[in-house]
């Protein structure tokens, strides 16, 4: 079924996606439920057939590229027959959860259905299976999943590049569009069905990258997943694909990003880092991505199998005849086992030239053992596939010719569909089981392995085994899979070293039967606790905790297309309205402003560094005004500030987030240090210099206060690594010294203790209350990191007892961000707007020239301003 707003996918995007003939399109499936009050119209017919569900019942959603189905059609009455497919993920899966949960499936069916059938095909696979289908347009389906899924994504994502036009595919931007289209279709099939209240979407695989953009677009507060089951590449791949960051905002719109390893969560996070600029950080074992309020949660952990399928096979009568078969046919050999799919990166040539090194170079296995290499039917096609399967056909012929005689072959080939209970059988049967993929997602094979050579209580009976007999096994694993880390008792081989593999099984082979029982024990211990139940379960476990605070939140949503993001913040944090504090500020009598400079008063991204004429006329305004007390409080040096600033007189200026302190252009700069005091530089400089030069493109700021080491040029991922290095070392250097250590945004900074942006807004606002000038307003402006301490200083103001009353409070960042500050501002020119509105309200509140009274009260406020400074 193809829904309608497929065709209007291009309002959704900046750019031209679509270039589809359009198709027929059916009836919408009714939905089953919506959000309260932004309920739409169905697209179609016009007609709103929505089915409102009454009170609440929590779903579980899972959407994967196909449907866990077996179509078939009945040739004598032409109708389609579907059955479960058990050996699925998506059913197996939920093992992890009470037999009353519910599961709504959304994916594509593994059979073409006309689109007369289609409509029926749908109601009847929702009835009956609880399952949606996407029927994709024809051309889309080939371009999406043969062409951009297969041909650009899963060979980038197995670290193949298109370096010539004739070893993969160049990227082609047709592809992606028809990649995009069809991740629309699937969001539009969600949407048809899902409670956004209660319902938890999880998506499966690559497949499906950018459909979180759409979901969270229709939906800002969506439960939502999504597992990565191939292996994520490190950024110097990644970075090569064209269309990286859509991706990259596709996955960062879900609230979980699950991978099976932490090198490939790891990698993720790098490219975060160096694409989108993001940092992240580990609180409580959680690992979490701040992305515009919103926390990305990410989750580390292999899938497991499902146990119980696997055992039902084992106690089938017909694989314990195999068994038997099995063990004439290979009587006194040592049988070791490879199961891989036609593929370039599973290593099966490689698999084959380092037995072909372990016969020649231990001559004492010849005619001793034998590999068993089932090929299951390759999933794709093409030149590379063909080459590969050539070569491994080339390779065996070359062993089993040098080293086979009569009634012997050292390598086995078994290239054909292979039921299930015979690889059963071999999984039981073999001595080792090696696992040679030069890169594979997970590889669920050694998991297999462990399983039936552990055995059950049927197939010991059928084998005349005792349950009380040792169990051993061996695996010889790759290190490039993705169940590697998580086998610590198997060996750990580098595929590409065919000696070291030939070494590796000829060492499994000759281990001592108690060493094997143990790497037994403790691999089965793992497998049988980590099944594909519990993964599911800890997923959703999860995904249920990244998402608890999303009614806690006010959402907007920004960007176009695929730059879709969702901003998520504070209920009281809103944009300051001009109207309201000058209201307020034409209340009140007695004003303390502070700013700070950079990113406030002069964009952050100017070179130009100077305020210009308009932030001068501002700030003369304000400080003209004798019932204010205006202050830029900054990071900046006392040298520039104040030569740029001189034109405004009763201008204070708290320079080094409050070093040096000055209550106008004609008073003297004030600090309560000595130079004695800074007899700590001496430690912290060559410290500083020997990460600097060991950092290329990091560099030392030398302050009169402080010291900064900077890195925003370096490699981000070793310049981040070197400031915590550097962090630690300067904590345990100066653990005596009157300083702070902090890390800011690309910064590792060593000042005095109590010098901080928060304590400089205290000694202003104490100084005032000394002079009997206690302000009843109080606004503070600032962008960075080290604002916030402004913002928290003055919102403790609020409990002050030493404040006769409580002032007014406008605590308010630049940027919509997560902030201390209850008010934000968009940008540097709405922060001068402001300050404009707040000049003009103090010029039309000057008395005209010739009013006694009003002179005689302007003259008496500007001696009580002079008191203070």
């Amino acid at each position: 079924m193809v829904s309608r707003s497929c065709a209007n996918f291009l309002d959704l995007s900046s750019w031209d996606l679509l270039d589809f003939p359009q198709t027929q399109t059916q009836r919408s499936l009714p939905r089953v439920m919506t959000v309260p009050g932004i309920v739409s119209e169905l697209e179609g017919d016009g007609s709103s057939d929505v089915n409102s569900s009454t009170g609440s019942h929590e779903r579980k959603i899972i959407v994967a590229n196909m449907l866990p189905l077996q179509a078939k059609k009945d040739a004598e009455t032409g109708q389609w027959c579907f059955t479960w497919d058990e050996d699925s993920l998506l059913i197996q899966l939920r093992d992890g959860f009470p037999s009353d949960t519910e599961f709504v499936y959304i994916g594509s069916l593994n059979a073409d259905i006309a689109i007369n059938e289609q409509e029926a095909v749908s109601q009847k696979l929702l009835s009956e299976f609880n399952c949606v289908p996407t029927f994709l347009p024809k051309e889309i389906q080939e371009k999406y999943y043969r062409g951009f899924c297969k041909h650009h994504l899963w060979p980038l994502f197995h670290y193949m590049l298109p370096m010539f036009p004739d070893h993969g595919d160049r990227f082609d931007r047709r592809l992606w569009q028809a990649y995009v289209s069809a991740n629309k279709i699937f969001s539009d099939r969600v949407m048809e069905v899902i409670n956004p209240e209660d319902d938890y979407v999880w998506i499966q695989d690559y497949h499906l990258m950018v459909l979180p953009t759409f979901l969270r677009k229709r939906f800002n507060r969506i439960k939502l997943g999504f597992f990565l089951h191939s292996p994520f590449p490190s950024s110097e791949i990644y970075r090569t694909l064209p269309v990286r960051d859509d991706i990259l905002r596709g996955l960062l719109n879900c609230d979980l990003i699950g991978f099976h390893t932490f090198d490939y969560a790891r990698h993720f996070l790098s490219c975060c880092s160096r694409m989108l600029g993001l940092d992240y950080e580990s609180k409580r074992g959680h690992i979490g991505l701040d992305y515009f309020g919103r926390t990305v949660f990410i989750k580390i952990l292999p899938i497991g199998i499902h146990i119980g399928r696997l055992e039902s096979v084992l106690n089938l009568p017909s694989t314990a005849a195999k068994m038997k078969e099995i063990q004439e046919q290979f009587k006194g050999k040592k049988l070791i086992l490879g199961i891989d799919d036609m593929d370039i990166f599973k290593g099966i040539s490689l698999k084959l030239i380092a037995m072909e090194h372990l016969f020649e170079t231990y001559w004492n296995m010849r005619g001793k053992c034998v590999l068993i290499q089932i090929v299951n039917p390759a999933r794709a096609s093409g030149k590379d596939v063909e080459e590969a399967k050539r070569e491994i056909y080339v390779t065996a012929k070359r062993i089993n010719e040098r080293y086979g005689s009569p009634g012997y072959e050292p390598v086995i080939l078994i290239d054909r569909l292979v039921p299930r209970y015979e690889k059963t059988a071999y999984y039981a049967m073999a001595d080792c089981c090696l696992v040679n993929a030069v890169r594979d997602g997970m590889n669920l094979v050694p998991y297999k392995y462990i399983i039936c050579r552990q055995g059950t209580p049927g197939i010991d009976k059928a084998m005349g085994t005792s349950r009380d007999s040792p169990r051993t096994s061996m695996l010889v694993v790759s290190e490039f899979i993705g169940c590697s880390p998580s086998l610590s008792g198997a060996i750990r081989v580098n595929p590409w070293d065919v000696d070291a593999v030939a070494e590796a099984v000829n060492l499994a082979l000759k281990m001592s039967e108690a060493e094997k029982r143990l790497r037994h024990e403790k691999h089965y211990h793992y497998v049988s606790t980590h099944d594909v139940g519990y993964w599911a379960k800890s997923f959703l476990q999860d995904l249920e905790r990244a998402s608890q605070d999303h009614y806690n939140k006010r959402c907007w949503g920004i960007g176009f297309g695929l730059s879709f993001r969702v901003l998520s913040l504070s209920p009281s944090f809103r944009k300051l309205s001009i109207d309201h504090i000058v209201s307020t500020y034409r209340k009140t009598e007695r004003r303390a402003i502070f700013l700070d400079y950079d990113g406030t008063l002069v964009p952050e991204s100017s070179l130009v560094k100077t305020p210009t004429a308009e932030v001068l006329s501002v700030l003369k305004s304000l400080c003209e005004d004798p019932k204010n007390t205006v202050f830029i409080v900054s990071g900046r040096g006392w040298e520039s500030l104040s030569e740029w600033l001189s034109p405004c007189e009763n201008l204070g200026i708290a320079a080094e987030h409050g070093y040096f302190i000055r209550w106008g252009s004609k008073k003297e700069w004030e600090t309560c240090y000595t130079s004695a005091e800074a007899e700590w530089k001496n430690i912290v400089e060559p410290v500083m210099r020997s990460y600097m030069d060991a950092t290329d493109g990091s560099t030392i700021e030398f302050k009169e206060s402080a010291l900064v080491w900077h890195h925003q040029d370096a490699d981000p991922d070793f310049g981040s690594c070197q400031a915590k290095e550097l962090l630690d070392h300067l904590e345990s250097v100066l653990a005596n010294e009157p300083v702070v250590v902090k890390r800011g945004q690309h910064i590792v900074e060593v000042k005095p203790q109590g010098v901080s942006k928060g304590l400089a807004v205290e000694k202003v606002i104490h100084r005032m209350v000394e002079n009997g000038n206690s302000p009843d307003m109080v606004m503070c402006i600032g962008d960075d990191r080290s604002d916030e301490d402004m913002f928290e200083s003055i919102l403790n103001t609020v409990t002050n007892p030493d404040l006769p009353m409580r002032p007014e409070i406008f605590a308010c960042t630049v940027g919509r961000k997560p902030s201390k500050a209850k008010y934000f501002l968009d940008d540097v020119s709405d922060v001068l707007k402001l300050l404009e509105g707040l000049g003009a309200a103090s010029s039309s509140s000057k008395p005209e020239y010739g009013q006694e009274s009003s002179s005689s009260s302007s003259s008496q406020t500007h001696v009580a301003f002079e008191s203070i400074i």
